[in-house]
Order: C-alpha cells, then structure tokens, then sequence
C-alpha cells in the first residue's frame, strides 16, 4: 500500500465567529497598482449611512483568481438553477429597497 504525500495539504482552521459570515448587500472595490481593496457594507433600507462591515485586501494576481472562481461558481450555480437575474440600479444613493424610508 502506497502512502500519500500530504505535503502540498493545507489545514483550513475556521472559528464559529467567522463561520457565521458577514451580511452584504452592497461591495465597493478600489485598486492601486499593488492591490485590490474589496469592502463589503451592510445597507439598510431608510438609512442614510451605512459601515463598511468586512475589507479585503488582495494583490492583483489573487483578485484574478478570485473573479476566475466566482466565474466557475457562478456558472456552476446556474447550470443547476438556472440564470441569475440581475437588476441594475439607478445611479446614486440612497437606496430603499423598494420601500418607504424609515421613521422614528
């Protein structure tokens, strides 16, 4: 019997707080000529200001293989429930959501 290399095996640790993920709604991403910044807000209907809730930072080759992997998820995602329908959204802000803004 042959015994495995596991040398090119990498151990993923995941923490239950990290595991619990962060909500976004919105994603700005900026770049320079070194890195992709990704920043994931939390938008709430009525609410004028909202927070930046998670920033990755990502050099450009990383950002690459990132968008080849959405790509290949996405594909894989639409083969088995069909297509993705996207809306595009009016310029500016704020967003409501299609619904009144809130009161106090």
């Amino acid at each position: 019997m042959e015994e495995q290399n596991n040398d090119n095996q990498l151990n993923i640790e995941l923490s239950e707080e990290i595991a619990e993920g962060i909500f976004s709604n919105l994603a700005i991403i900026t770049h320079s000529n070194t890195e992709f910044v990704l920043d994931f807000i939390r938008v709430m209907p009525g609410v004028p200001k909202a927070r930046v809730k998670s920033r990755i930072i990502l050099t450009p080759e990383h950002a690459k293989r990132l968008l080849g992997a959405m790509q290949d998820n996405i594909e894989k995602y639409e083969a088995i429930n069909g297509r993705i329908k996207t809306h595009e959204e009016p310029p500016g802000f704020p967003m409501n959501f299609g619904g009144p803004p809130a009161q106090a």
